[in-house]
């Protein structure tokens, strides 16, 4: 279950996030607010896991107020201007919707910060949430938007993850490759840990694609036709994980 609080300086906008979040029984709703003043306040004093806000609003815009947190819960924004989207990407928010939004979009976004919060919570206590349970990692698709619709992407074929500033692209086992507006970092948890690995700033691999490895590099296709760098703040990792995981003979 989700604590989550609603912000929106629009009544009727307000109203309408109070119904859908009735209709999720994983979220709990503790208040709403139609001052962001008055939610940054009730923030500073309350912990919760999950804010939807809307980005433009008169004297604290929601992307401010994120920003002046200093423990921030998951964020899932919500404005009229897709132009805001880039700002909320960049404090790591869960998703955007844009309105008028429906509750099929709605329920995709509040998917995503449970996919998420389950994933850190396995983390943070491994000793008590066996692999056979964690249903995240058990999870065979992944879904993306992009192209102004929602694709299910099997995750064994992921090859690897780049990121492009405010955006993810991910190369597919087919040579395709999907980009979405997504933080590398939210993409890394979302993504099973024995799976995938981060191995740079700018990438995220699939553990099973190995194809080997040198100068810093790592193959993921026969030949040396598809590599990816290694970053040296990544390299004790990924040699620990290949030494584990791979005999060798030389």
């Amino acid at each position: 279950m989700l604590k989550c609080i609603a912000i929106d300086d629009e009544p009727l906008a307000l109203k309408q996030l109070q119904s859908y979040i009735a209709r999720i029984d994983t979220l709990a709703l503790e208040r709403t607010f139609t001052d962001a003043l008055e939610a940054r306040s009730f923030l500073e004093q309350q912990r919760v896991d999950l804010v939807f806000v809307d980005i433009n609003m008169p004297d604290l815009s929601g992307v401010e107020l994120v920003r002046s947190l200093a423990e921030r819960p998951m964020v899932i924004f919500t404005t009229a201007y897709a132009e805001y989207a880039i700002e909320g990407f960049k404090l790591d928010a869960i998703d955007y919707l844009l309105k008028p939004f429906g509750f099929a979009d709605f329920s995709r976004a509040v998917g995503k910060a449970l996919s998420l919060a389950e994933l850190l919570a396995c983390r943070k206590a491994p000793e008590q949430t066996p692999k056979s349970e964690a249903a995240p990692r058990d999870r065979e698709f992944i879904s993306i938007k992009a192209d102004y619709k929602t694709s299910l992407i099997r995750i064994s074929e992921i090859v690897y993850i780049e990121s492009e500033g405010e955006y993810v692209r991910l190369h597919l086992e087919d040579r395709t490759t999907v980009t979405t507006l997504f933080r590398l970092k939210n993409m890394e948890a979302a993504l099973p840990p024995e799976l995938f690995m981060r191995v740079h700033r700018s990438y995220i691999i699939n553990l099973q694609r190995i194809r080997g490895y040198a100068k810093g590099r790592v193959f993921l296709s026969e030949g040396d036709s598809e590599y990816v760098p290694i970053g040296e703040n990544y390299r004790e990792a990924f040699q620990r994980y290949i030494d584990e995981h791979y005999n060798n003979l030389q």
